[in-house]
């Protein structure tokens, strides 16, 4: 076996990994690296070409890829890290992309935006059905838990052993609106020969909580809200659906209208009721410019009777949240009105630098901030032993960041009885024969 590491093996996001056996090459992912685009200064970021993404470091770098090869493009779950380059690469490969229902969903509107008719065939492939691609692979979706829909556990079968990728997951006993992962399932995928380890809170000695633990947070903040004539705005990562269902069951217990307002909330939201995954049956979901300004017109002469959710949670400077805070928007904040940010901020400079622009704006007007109403998607030490144990794995790669995120599981495994020789951290660009 040949892995070809293309992209997130020396930062968080960017994913793609080339797996080569016997001639026939088979992509993992094609993801996004946001960072460079945020911080993009000559001109309109939405004007970048391919070869323009490539060059600031936002896209992956497959240039030199036989793709002749490539014989499919497997996508492990729906965020933009993992498919938002998919618009700008995929159409120079012949052959069919594949992914959960949910995942191909988002992947067509990610085409529709770009305005791109992909070539290739899009294959919506369920939990537990084999698929022959071609001679020398097989593959399968797991169920996984992670912080979107659809996530999957990606199995590999070859003729020279089984590949397991993991970008993304945590191991969640307790989700919202997903199953527990099947334990047994993934015991019954041994022998695993190369495990592909989402380490990026390798660094991290807990347990990642469970998603009914920040269930459990927005309860806690909406009931403390009880009462409260100001205005209550949630933002959250759009894609983050049982996190947005939480906010909307107890938001309803405050007696207010639930509305949703972004592009991005419009777009994740939709494709979740058009699947029937959750109906978010009486909420408003409002998605263009022109209507989310008609929608906050109303909502500023009576504010007491809606619950917003809006897009901003990182500080983008063009989502919702901030153009209402820079009074972009028709929506006057007043003293007392509360902000929950249901998320963490994705440590970056850009992002780090944006939430905190955000948040002085707020604070400047007397908003009430609540602050990392959060628990992550990804696992930490004790979930990378848990999977590992569940596995078996005979060489783990860590992946989902830079070294200095990663090397902590390289001491889980450690602590498991594997060597140097059988974990292995890399970096993008650099090719591992097993």
């Amino acid at each position: 076996m040949r892995f070809e590491f293309i992209g997130g093996y020396s930062e968080v996001g960017k994913n793609m990994t080339l797996v080569e056996v016997n001639d026939e090459f088979l992509v993992l992912d094609m993801g996004l690296y946001l960072p460079p685009v945020v911080s993009y200064e000559e001109g309109d970021p939405r004007d970048l070409t391919r070869e323009d993404l490539i060059r600031i470091g936002a896209i992956p770098n497959d240039n030199k890829v036989n793709k002749k090869f490539v014989k499919g493009i497997i996508f492990g779950h729906a965020h933009l890290d993992h498919i938002g380059a998919a618009p700008y690469l995929a159409k120079k490969y012949s052959c069919d992309l594949f992914g959960t229902p949910y995942t191909i969903e988002i992947l067509k509107t990610l085409f529709d935006d770009k305005n791109k008719r992909p070539k290739n065939n899009l294959i919506s492939v369920g939990y537990n059905n084999k698929y022959r691609l071609c001679e020398n692979f097989s593959f399968e979706f797991l169920n996984m838990t992670h912080s979107t829909m659809d996530t999957a556990l990606v199995v590999l079968y070859t003729r020279d052993g089984n590949v397991a990728y993991s970008n993304d997951y945590k191991i969640d006993n307790q989700p919202v609106l997903m199953d527990r992962i099947n334990a047994e399932k993934f015991k019954e995928v041994q022998p695993i020969k190369v495990l592909f380890l989402d380490s990026l809170y390798g660094n991290v000695k807990s347990k990642t909580p469970s998603e009914s633990v920040a269930r459990d947070m927005v309860k806690e903040v909406i009931e403390e809200l009880k009462g409260n004539e100001h205005a209550i705005i949630f933002t959250t990562f759009a894609s983050h659906i049982p996190r947005l269902k939480s906010i909307v069951e107890y938001g309803r217990k405050l007696g207010r209208k639930v509305v949703f307002l972004g592009r991005s909330l419009h777009k994740y939201v939709s494709v979740a009721k058009k699947l029937n995954l959750y109906d978010f049956v009486d909420v408003d979901l409002v998605g263009y410019s022109n209507l989310v300004r008609k929608k906050l017109r109303d909502i500023n002469e009576n504010r007491d009777k809606y619950l917003i959710v809006c897009t901003g949670n990182q500080g983008e400077k063009k989502a919702v949240l901030t153009r209402m805070a820079e009074g972009d928007l028709p929506f006057e904040f007043r003293n007392g009105d509360n902000v929950i940010f249901s998320c963490r901020t994705i440590p970056t400079k850009e992002t780090v630098e944006n939430r905190e622009y955000l948040e002085n704006l707020l604070n400047k007007k007397g908003i009430r901030i609540w602050k990392d109403i959060h628990v992550s998607g990804h696992g930490c030490q004790e979930d990378a032993e848990m999977l590992i144990n569940f596995l078996k794995p005979e060489h783990i790669i860590l992946s989902h960041g830079p070294a200095e995120k990663v090397k902590g599981n390289k001491e889980v495994a450690k602590k498991l009885g594997y060597d140097d020789k059988h974990v292995h951290i890399v970096k993008d660009g650099e090719i591992l024969d097993i």
